[in-house]
């Protein structure tokens, strides 16, 4: 699926240079950042759902983010965004991109491209052990996003996330939350919003 958003484009150029161009804060972040050893690939694939992240110029005003990761037969992974602009109601916004694993011992560190010949890095650095969250981030520190496979996280969850990001040089004050539909109606609107997301990438 193309992105003809030129707008779009000019902000995620601009973020990815920014995040190999800043330089990391003392203490901590002068420490190399670290991933999970190793992930199960399949299990990684599905849906999450976004439940904070650092602000960044191309996702500015997104809210209901989801994120979906398909498998290929010649392992490299489809990666779709979908949110909502604005309000839960807003217009839907959708970004495909594809990742690729340079190195299969280190799984969990992913580049992701969507835009050539532009690249960032995608490393997975906190990871449940039942799958249930994840946490993304890059070796700039810049960027950084929780993920879940639910779009609410519990209290305790997100404490531990926080004092993990403390350890690996972020600063987990600077997360914002991310405005997620209601439990009791996330079934109802993802199948709706994957439908329509689907037909608009057939168009494409």
């Amino acid at each position: 699926m193309r992105n003809t958003n030129p707008t779009l484009n000019r902000r995620i150029i601009v973020a990815l240079a920014i995040s190999t161009a800043v330089p990391t804060l003392a203490g901590e972040a002068d420490k190399p950042l670290t991933t999970v050893e190793q992930i199960d690939i399949e299990r990684y694939m599905g849906s999450w759902y976004e439940i904070a992240r650092y602000p960044n110029f191309f996702q500015r005003g997104i809210v209901a983010v989801k994120v979906s990761y398909r498998l290929k037969d010649d392992g490299n992974i489809v990666v779709r965004n979908t949110g909502r602009r604005g309000t839960l109601d807003g217009k839907l916004t959708k970004r495909e991109a594809l990742a690729w694993i340079p190195d299969e011992e280190m799984n969990a560190r992913w580049y992701v491209r969507f835009i050539w010949p532009l690249r960032a890095d995608y490393w997975i650095i906190d990871l449940a052990k039942d799958y249930r969250y994840a946490v993304v981030g890059q070796p700039s520190r810049d960027n950084l996003w929780v993920i879940s496979r639910t779009p609410t996280m519990t209290d305790e969850d997100y404490r531990v996330i926080c004092k993990n990001l403390r350890q690996q040089g972020y600063d987990p004050d600077k997360l914002k939350k991310t405005l997620q539909p209601p439990s009791r109606t996330v079934s109802e609107s993802d199948g709706a919003q994957e439908k329509n997301a689907s037909s608009d990438g057939d168009k494409d």
